[in-house]
């Protein structure tokens, strides 16, 4: 059954990350991930609950049946961090891409990269 919250806490996210870099996983193996991107040191009862609680809301699928139970992604990181960030413009923003974009820019100036990866997709939106 799933749980009524479908917002990733911090920690979920973070879980995710370790899910979205090695694809199909254990907890250990999940752990073992977020211990190298230096996330902390959780016990392996923590993420093992983070696991299931991502299971629970649809965030993880279970593809084996015997333990050691293993994970993958069920949504991409695309697809949650484009939600996401969908209600940080609609919630801080009140919907105004407009100003979300004039808050990144703010802040710091944007870097040659950057500001190159934002001028090509600015031209690929201006050709449809």
């Amino acid at each position: 059954m799933a749980r009524p919250s479908k917002e990733l806490t911090e920690r979920e996210l973070q879980v995710m990350h370790a899910f979205w870099t090695l694809g199909e996983a254990g907890v250990a193996e999940a752990r073992d991930e977020l211990i190298r991107k230096k996330q902390g040191t959780p016990a392996y009862t923590t993420v093992a609950t983070l696991v299931r609680i991502l299971a629970e809301k649809g965030f993880l699928c279970q593809v084996n049946q015997d333990r050691p139970f293993r994970y993958r992604p069920a949504r991409t990181y695309e697809e949650v961090s484009r939600r996401l960030l969908d209600q940080v413009v609609e919630h801080v923003f009140k919907g105004s891409r407009e100003q979300l974009l004039l808050r990144l820019v703010e802040r710091r100036s944007l870097s040659a990269r950057e500001r190159a990866v934002l001028e090509r997709f600015l031209n690929a939106e201006a050709e449809e």
